[in-house]
């Protein structure tokens, strides 16, 4: 079996899980001092009132008091978290009061870390740490305690416990937690078929030309540049919820950069790399195709950051080679970078200087860890439950299945971005980065946008990408637009109309005159897709309408391998 699998899928503060007894004895006395709980964030200088932590436990105690009470006479509490919402926590008197505990204890601990007296970075630390063990020490993540996984033991004569005991395994085998049904997908088949070819490719990326699917096309083609911490089918998963696919309905020619997933031959690549001899040099190719000096771009996530910075850098060479260019959830503006911050500070960023700055590689699944932590009761801890002490199949999943197939980055490049943008924040600042020989000025970038962000996005918190209003087109601001979505970081892109669900704000006013707080509050609510929204921003920034190419790429550029 792999250790550094085993490590990644479950890291330290999982391992102590293997003894309930510990856990109950740690819910059983909530009100240790805090502080010896987070020894692996030594330098916190942190510190509780003597007073606020004095009403607090008789608060804690009066209502355990009740709870208590209430157990001896065979009272069932209410119970509204939906891990317990199955008839068997609330049939059973014992487990109903272990989940009334377990919450009482865990509003209490909480409560405890919001009276903590700390820097707030130090502070939202505490939280996420606190709320890591919170999380895990539920009674639904132990067989011994989880009334739902023994009552399917008894119906099964045992076999879920067999069946559960086995999915464990294979996934201990695997190095991740299965959050889908991964058989029922592949690649080329039911998801990423799109019809395209590539038509580019050197050691950083292929670029993929998709297959018109309309007679005219808008003159100037659309550039994709997705996230290089994922695989690029994000946005072309299956025919009823790709976007590349949309965007070609709509009379788009269609460019998409699927990223390499780099192995030891790139482990010295940096980011300078990766702007110009990738996204670039995908710009260059995309031009020469089609014949074109202006084209569409879109950059999704790190993908954003990444098209913005090289439009900076050819801005800076003197060239203009955008029509228009669409952000999805990026950060330019990194000062407000939501519980992302927990994982980033000086001494986390020089360990991994140290020890693949200068090269080596980011492992895909270290990301896909602390990504699926950010919400552990949902992408951690249901899924141990389900799979392991119930013995479920995960459903399949498409979104999931995309979201398991992570990617490498190379060391240098990975902690040159994470220094000088969540680290640091220069790359807002205008002229303090120099990247490919050239000064980084977002502000000069000549090009309206469209910038989009979903309002319970965790990852990119959606006031940070609408910051990016005022760092682009500055000199024709009133050409930007900004558009927020409901749902999370994937979830709200991936909303294609015709599911007509969610709902979209927008806001006439130009982005630039408020901030985010005062857009929303002048904003109008729409049911449905924002996509609409932005194939119009497209098709007013496409030029004329001619003939769909017939052929893939051109004399130089000729087809390597089908899409």
């Amino acid at each position: 079996m792999n250790t550094s699998n085993q490590e990644t899928m479950f890291p330290a503060w999982m391992k102590q899980l293997s003894d309930p007894s510990a856990w109950k004895t740690w819910m059983q006395n909530p009100s240790v001092d805090l502080m010896q709980m987070h020894q692996q964030f030594p330098k916190i200088s942190a510190s509780l009132d003597p007073d606020v932590m004095q009403h607090l436990q008789h608060d804690y105690m009066l209502q355990f008091s009740a709870l208590w009470q209430g157990f001896l006479e065979s009272k069932v509490p209410p119970i509204s978290d939906k891990r317990f919402a199955s008839p068997a926590w609330h049939d059973n008197p014992l487990a109903a009061f272990n989940a009334a505990a377990y919450l009482l204890n865990s509003r209490f601990m909480l409560e405890m870390v919001d009276a903590v007296q700390a820097p707030v970075k130090a502070k939202q630390k505490i939280r996420f740490s606190v709320q890591q063990m919170i999380d895990a020490a539920s009674p639904a993540n132990f067989l011994a305690t989880n009334p739902e996984a023994l009552q399917k033991i008894a119906e099964t004569k045992g076999d879920s416990l067999v069946k559960g005991i086995g999915q464990l395994l294979a996934d201990m085998k695997k190095g991740h937690i299965s959050q889908t049904d991964e058989s029922a997908f592949e690649v080329g088949k039911n998801v990423a078929t799109t019809e395209g070819a590539v038509v580019f490719e050197n050691a950083l990326f292929q670029l993929i030309q998709y297959k018109p699917l309309t007679k005219n096309v808008h003159e100037r083609p659309l550039l994709l540049v997705p996230p290089c911490i994922n695989k690029y089918y994000i946005l072309d998963l299956q025919a009823d919820n790709s976007l590349v696919r949309y965007a070609v309905e709509q009379g788009n020619t269609v460019f998409l950069m699927s990223w390499r997933n780099p192995d030891a031959s790139l482990a010295q690549t940096t980011w300078d790399q990766y702007i110009d001899d990738a996204v670039i040099k995908a710009i260059q190719v995309v031009q020469e195709i089609s014949a074109q000096e202006k084209i569409n771009a879109l950059g999704f996530c790190v993908g954003g950051t990444l098209l913005s910075t090289a439009v900076a850098v050819l801005t800076a060479r003197g060239k203009n080679p955008l029509s228009s260019l669409t952000l999805l959830t990026s950060l330019l503006d990194f000062s407000e970078t939501g519980i992302l911050d927990v994982f980033v500070d000086e001494a986390q960023v020089a360990l991994r200087e140290q020890t693949i700055g200068t090269g080596g590689l980011m492992p895909g699944r270290d990301f896909a860890s602390a990504f699926s932590s950010l919400r552990a009761n949902d992408l951690v801890w249901n899924y141990v439950g389900a799979n392991y002490l119930k013995g479920e199949n995960p459903a399949p999943f498409d979104l999931l299945y995309w979201n398991a197939d992570s990617t490498n980055l190379p060391g240098p490049m990975f902690c040159w971005y994470l220094r000088n943008t969540y680290l640091e924040d220069s790359l807002k600042v205008p002229g303090k980065l120099s990247v490919a020989g050239e000064k980084v000025d977002l502000r000069k970038i000549n090009a309206p946008t469209f910038i989009y962000g979903s309002r319970e996005d965790h990852i990119v918190p959606w006031q940070s990408a609408y910051a990016s209003t005022t760092l682009l087109n500055t000199k024709k601001p009133s050409q930007n637009r900004f558009i927020l979505g409901a749902s999370g970081h994937i979830a709200g892109v991936i909303n294609p109309p015709s599911k007509n669900k969610r709902n979209y704000w927008t806001n006439d006013k130009s982005a630039s005159d408020a901030d985010a707080d005062a857009w929303l509050a002048g904003a109008t609510s729409h049911q449905g897709s924002w996509w609409p929204e932005w194939s119009a921003f497209l098709a007013s920034h496409g030029g004329k309408d001619v003939a769909a190419p017939r052929q893939y790429g051109n004399k130089i550029f000729q087809v390597i391998e089908s899409a």
